[in-house]
């Protein structure tokens, strides 16, 4: 099928960015296929937790699993209480992507807005091959009081391959804006608070630059739904190459500023506030609660999703390992 014939000729893929069709053809090739090889199958190991949720409390019984024992009611009651599930095996999975100019840069392999897609496609084919639907909300930058334009345009949750198709073209669509006022993510997330009803699992997919503020509207989001944070980064933003003089541009404003990466000074410098901001962001994920997932424009995809199943797979099995004794009643 030729994924062209999905939209009217306007609102094509830009040129040379490459079809809808062929980017979901090799993602498939190079980046689905081996993921099949060395996950075998086992892709509840990168949604696992979702759909899972808390029905009732009862008295232990010996054939019960002691993972799911309640040590809180336990102690209370002086007698043990398992907490029952019940299981929706279908899963609604929505990314808000973040399409910000400074999501436009980056120097080894790839510019992030290219990963972006291509984690997006990756993941939304994975999860629409098993009947799971996926949706989509994108952020171009600033508010719609800033630049007169809605802030966030809203893809539906549907399954199946057309409908990553239509996905994977309306992110190539979306134009690289010159300047978009500084990005604020909080018109992501309010976007998603107040359109995702049902809960789901969310990929926040942004290399989070953006002005402070939103980080309380995401601890709201995780209440409410499964949330994984993707960090997209680039190696250049964490360590500046010894280039000589050169001019350096914000993407958000345009604001220039001469530099000479040659003065070790400078650079050792701009190391240090690219790790202190590495340590805010990390502070930031664990009190709102959402798993991060940091991707490298010059990491290898499917590595970089193993790494994911494998991290998801840890932290997961952390959760459900029942409390030592002494710690369950200091617990209670």
């Amino acid at each position: 099928m030729n994924a062209n014939s999905l939209t009217p000729p306007d609102a094509r893929a830009p040129e040379g960015a490459g079809s809808p069709e062929r980017i979901l053809q090799r993602l498939e090739w190079q980046v689905i296929r081996p993921l099949d090889g060395q996950l075998q199958g086992d892709y509840r190991s990168l949604f696992y937790g979702y759909g899972i949720d808390f029905a009732d409390l009862r008295e232990y019984q010996p054939e019960d699993d002691i993972r799911y024992i309640d040590w809180n009611v336990t102690a209370r009651m002086d007698t043990p209480y398992v907490r029952q599930y019940h299981e929706d095996r279908e899963v609604t999975a929505w990314f808000l992507v973040d399409l910000s100019p400074s999501m436009d840069f980056g120097t080894v392999q790839a510019e992030k807005r290219a990963v972006l897609i291509d984690l997006v496609g990756t993941l939304g084919r994975v999860m629409t091959r098993h009947g799971n639907r996926v949706g989509a909300i994108l952020y171009s930058g600033g508010r719609p009081e800033q630049s007169g334009r809605r802030a966030a345009r809203l893809i539906p949750a549907r399954g199946g391959r057309n409908h990553v198709l239509w996905l994977i073209n309306d992110l190539l669509r979306q134009p690289r804006l010159p300047k978009a006022g500084f990005t604020d993510l909080n018109a992501l997330l309010e976007g998603a608070l107040a359109n995702i009803k049902k809960r789901s699992l969310v990929f926040v997919v942004s290399d989070f630059i953006s002005a402070p503020g939103w980080e309380r509207t995401l601890s709201l989001l995780n209440r409410r739904h499964e949330v994984i944070a993707v960090r997209l980064w680039d190696p250049t933003e964490v360590e500046l190459p010894d280039v000589g003089p050169v001019w350096l541009e914000d993407a958000e404003t345009g604001e220039q500023l001469y530099v000479d990466t040659h003065d070790p000074r400078f650079r050792a410098r701009f190391a240090e506030v690219a790790r202190e901001r590495e340590e805010s962001l990390a502070a930031t994920f664990r009190r709102a609660g959402v798993e991060p997932w940091a991707v490298s424009t010059g990491e290898d995809l499917v590595r970089a999703i193993m790494r994911f199943a494998a991290a998801r797979r840890r932290r997961h099995a952390g959760k459900a390992a029942p409390l030592p004794a002494a710690k369950a009643e200091v617990a209670g």
